[in-house]
């Protein structure tokens, strides 16, 4: 028979106490709760294993894309020296491994709109004449709150996410490429094109984005643009008290409700100090999305057979994204509508005109030589 303690025995109420702590001690995001309500929202895109067959097959096109880029671009695709793999993936596997990249970000963010929240007020309660802490279970459990969001954006982009980067965002260091070979599969079949082609154009499109982001100083500046847009979130007391202020905690349903939007929690209003950042990010992220695109074209015209038209329908695709993919993407600093690709793609053209080929290839040699935002638009 066991013996109770404090929060320690095993009955109902020492769990339910013992949950309670773990919430309200997770730090800035409740990473638990993230990585559960991801899993719930990304189960609507399957939750069978990936047929074998799919990623024998996957591997075969990155080999191909692999030496195409590496003869094309001139950079290594691989940060390790070694051939890079795949990761075939179904939806739920992906936000599980989006998750766990967005983490530095989405705890910047955290921490920045926590610290800027005003001090909650400490009132007596006639009965116990003791502070109210249910009045103030609202801030105590903003970890969880988090954790809401961050799985509901991982788990919504889970659902038509492609493979690896489908946003610029930098993965943790690896020569191993995710994609998810179901949507890619039910996106090809949908516009009556081939599903290899369609598995080969994600593969030249990751293993390209890889190269460049495989670049160190490339990586290290963008991972800081985006770490310090995060962390200048601040929180704006009036959209938290319309948003939270009149939700029961412990009505469940109420919550989610609250919570169905990503910007419920996140959508606070851009400050001066990203308003600085974002000129330098658009900078860097168009010539990215302009230099993935250049290159794709020259490799995919003669390597895909459907390239023409799988590119216009993959390209209308991006940008026709919902809201909740356009609010990740914000929410790092990176604003990828029409306008920011066709000024890459300008760059780029404008980069081609003037030095040709060699012009291109000096873009990562070297942190000068990343473009500022007045030679994106004057190359």
């Amino acid at each position: 028979m066991s013996t109770p303690g404090p929060f320690g025995g095993s009955n109902p109420l020492d769990k339910l106490l013992r949950d309670l702590l773990n919430v309200l001690s997770a730090g800035p995001v409740n990473w638990d709760v993230a990585r559960q309500v991801a899993q719930a929202v990304a189960a609507e895109g399957g939750d069978a294993n990936v047929d074998p067959l799919q990623r024998i097959r996957a591997e075969e096109l990155l080999r191909v894309a692999e030496l195409r880029v590496a003869d094309a671009t001139g950079l290594s695709p691989s940060v390790t020296g070694r051939s890079l793999t795949v990761k075939a993936v179904v939806p739920r596997e992906w936000a599980d491994l989006a998750l766990a990249a967005w983490q530095p970000y989405l705890e910047r963010l955290a921490e920045g709109v926590t610290v800027s929240m005003p001090p909650p007020e400490v009132e007596d309660t006639p009965a116990s004449g003791g502070p109210d802490l249910l009045h103030n279970l609202p801030q105590m459990m903003m970890s969880a709150l988090f954790g809401m969001q961050a799985g509901t954006m991982a788990g919504q982009q889970a659902l038509s996410a492609l493979g690896q980067y489908d946003l610029p965002i930098p993965r943790p260091a690896s020569d191993e490429l995710v994609i998810v070979p179901s949507t890619i599969a039910t996106f090809a079949t949908d516009w009556s094109l081939p599903v290899d082609d369609a598995v080969l154009w994600v593969c030249v499109r990751d293993v390209t984005s890889h190269a460049v982001l495989g670049v160190p100083h490339v990586r290290a500046r963008l991972e800081q643009l985006i770490a310090d847009y995060a962390g200048a979130f601040r929180a704006d007391a009036g959209t938290l008290e319309g948003q939270l202020g009149s939700i029961d905690p412990f009505d469940l349903g109420a919550l989610q409700s609250a919570l169905e939007d990503p910007g419920a929690l996140l959508g606070s209003m851009q400050t001066p100090a990203q308003a600085n950042l974002r000129p330098t990010i658009d900078a860097l992220v168009a010539a990215i999305v302009g230099y993935v695109d250049h290159q794709m074209d020259s490799i995919g015209r003669h390597l895909i057979g459907s390239y023409g038209p799988l590119t216009e329908a993959l390209r209308r695709r991006r940008l026709e994204v919902g809201e909740d993919e356009q609010f990740v993407a914000r929410l790092f600093g990176l604003e990828l509508g029409r306008s920011q690709y066709e000024r890459g793609a300008a760059f780029v053209l404008g980069v081609l005109e003037r030095g040709g080929d060699e012009a291109l290839a000096r873009l990562w040699q070297s942190p000068r030589d990343l473009p500022t935002p007045a030679e994106i638009d004057a190359p």
